[in-house]
């Protein structure tokens, strides 16, 4: 397949040099994305699907930049369901970045600086603030992290200039209120650069594809013909080398000590007899039990852990550690079993059931991660129950059969969340936030009854224990506006509980501080303050605190009920 049609001739240069040929995927998703039509590519672990969504879009910043209109605003929303597959992506894109640059001094033309910029809960403040004084051409982020951009001024600011979009691992959240999360982001998205976002969705394992195609692109506006997604399916099958170990003694219900020592005697054997090996469990606590007992076999600084617990910078040097061939194992949970190209990882053994066959394959998959790669996995069961298990999942790889996915349909709590987020950034109509939402999948068939009971109790609030609370926006019925009450972004940000127990948190909070000065002393009378210097309440407009105590703290919301 010739290049130059479709690439600058620098970018051509840099593949041809990297690449012997183009992948089946990336050989028909690249002319589809350069006509402007949304794609959904489905291959094996390996066979170059991120490059495949991300050179398309990177050659139109090449061709901006020799035309001198690359302007310092993000064109390219890459995201990932997980923190270390952003991470991931951000150093994988360095190199082809770098040598697109040093073929474009080859050939004498002018440098293009296309920078990329990581945003997740791990960006640290001073990070944030150097993106929103220049934005990033690529921003690599998670779903939740696109969420809390969209919530911002700032955010949405530097998000109106997208182009395209990128969702990695769709299948990790298509399944999954996440996705629904996801999927009103994505609307919210595109309404906010004036519907004209190009839409890419990679995964290895997706079934049923069609849906998921339309989960990924929506319903499109009210009225206008539904947006059309090439899918792009070379298969998930390869050639995989699987094998189930078994201990000397029995399996049963529980495991005992002395089948746990032979696990561990026999995950050193293979761990020794291969360079690199990442060990999957289902738990963080088994990650750090299972880190121990090999430290013990190996050697300390041969095994490390790696889980969602652990702080960034131990995340971080676990994987660059792994990558550079500096560790012979690696313990982790579900944190690198997407996407991650962690280096040359010989084997992958899973301790315990991975409980679906998309699981087994994305861990798998790790270990040979490239184009001829064979993957090798052992899988260790630790039951009986794990055992027949893990010989039908093998079954079912072998046969070629993949889980399906069943999509929420229209889950009202993620909904509520979303609507609050949109009405505190800008004020809408009735109607026209109804329209935005049905366009996510997940709500296609939302109705408006249920549309107006989520508004109705946003606007007037919800009864708890403690009276009405959470009333978070201002509805308008006679001229049908929503608008944002203040601190409703506040609340909106806290996305990972339910709208309404982020909004009753600060009236729990609110009554443990009224009941601070009526709390009983240890001896056992009732800590009444006697006069206004004593009393210990936190409320700024207690009558009985002093004027000094009263400036040094918040102001109050309700009275001392001291």
């Amino acid at each position: 397949m010739s290049l130059e049609p479709l690439f600058h001739p620098a970018v051509a240069a840099w593949f041809s040099r990297s690449f012997a040929a183009p992948t089946a995927a990336q050989a028909e998703a690249w002319p589809a994305i350069k006509d402007g039509r949304h794609v959904l590519i489905a291959a094996p672990t390996g066979s170059g699907k991120t490059l495949a969504a991300f050179l398309a879009a990177i050659d139109g910043l090449v061709r901006q930049g020799l035309a001198g209109g690359l302007a310092d605003e993000t064109q390219i929303v890459y995201v990932s369901p997980l923190k270390a597959l952003s991470n991931d992506i951000q150093k994988n894109l360095e190199a082809p970045l770098a040598g697109i640059r040093d073929a474009l001094r080859a050939q004498g033309l002018p440098d293009v600086d296309i920078r990329t910029w990581v945003r997740t809960g791990d960006t640290p403040p001073g990070e944030r603030d150097r993106m929103r004084r220049r934005p990033p051409h690529i921003l690599v982020t998670t779903p939740e992290s696109l969420y809390i951009l969209l919530g911002s001024e700032s955010g949405r600011k530097m998000l109106e200039t997208t182009r395209t979009v990128i969702v990695d691992e769709i299948h990790a959240v298509a399944a999954n209120k996440r996705g629904a999360h996801l999927a009103l982001s994505l609307e919210r998205l595109d309404a906010q650069c004036g519907d004209r976002l190009l839409r890419v969705g990679l995964s290895a394992t997706q079934k049923p594809i069609e849906d998921v195609a339309r989960f990924l692109v929506g319903t499109g506006r009210e009225g206008a013909p539904s947006p059309h997604c090439r899918i792009i399916d070379t298969g998930h099958r390869r050639a995989r080398d699987l094998a189930i170990e078994v201990p000397s003694a029995p399996l049963e219900a529980v495991m005992s000590a002395d089948v746990w020592k032979q696990v561990y005697d026999r995950l050193a054997q293979l761990v020794e007899a291969h360079r690199t090996t990442l060990i999957f469990v289902n738990t963080r606590r088994m990650a750090e039990r299972v880190t121990r007992q090999l430290s013990e076999r190996l050697g300390d600084k041969q095994v490390t852990a790696h889980h969602g617990s652990l702080a960034k910078e131990l995340r971080l040097d676990a994987e660059q550690r792994l990558k550079h061939g500096k560790l012979k194992a690696l313990v982790a949970t579900a944190s690198l079993e997407l996407g991650i190209d962690i280096g040359e990882v010989d084997l992958v053994c899973q301790l315990g059931s991975p409980r679906s066959i998309a699981s087994l394959l994305q861990r798998v998959g790790r270990s040979g991660h490239a184009v001829d790669g064979m993957p090798k996995g052992r899988l260790f069961p630790l039951s009986r129950d794990e055992l027949v298990e893990c010989a039908a999942l093998l079954d079912s790889v072998r046969r070629g059969e993949l889980d399906r996915l069943a999509i929420p349909e229209q889950p009202l709590d993620v909904l509520a969340q979303q609507i609050v987020a949109e009405v505190a950034a800008r004020e809408w109509s009735e109607d026209e936030l109804f329209a935005l939402l049905r366009r996510a999948w997940p709500y296609r068939a939302l109705p408006r009854a249920d549309f107006a009971a989520v508004i109705a109790m946003l606007a007037e609030g919800f009864g708890s224990r403690r009276g009405r609370a959470g009333a978070l926006i201002h509805h308008d019925a006679v001229n049908g506006k929503l608008r944002g009450r203040r601190g409703a972004r506040l609340t909106s940000s806290s996305a990972t509980r339910p709208i309404a127990s982020c909004a009753s948190s600060a009236a729990r909070s609110a009554s443990r501080m009224r009941r601070a000065c009526r709390r009983p002393s240890r001896s056992g009378s009732a800590r009444r303050p006697a006069a206004a210097t004593s009393c210990r309440c936190r409320w700024r407009g207690c009558a009985r605190r002093s004027p000094a105590a009263s400036a040094a703290t918040p102001r109050a919301t309700a009275p001392c009920a001291g």
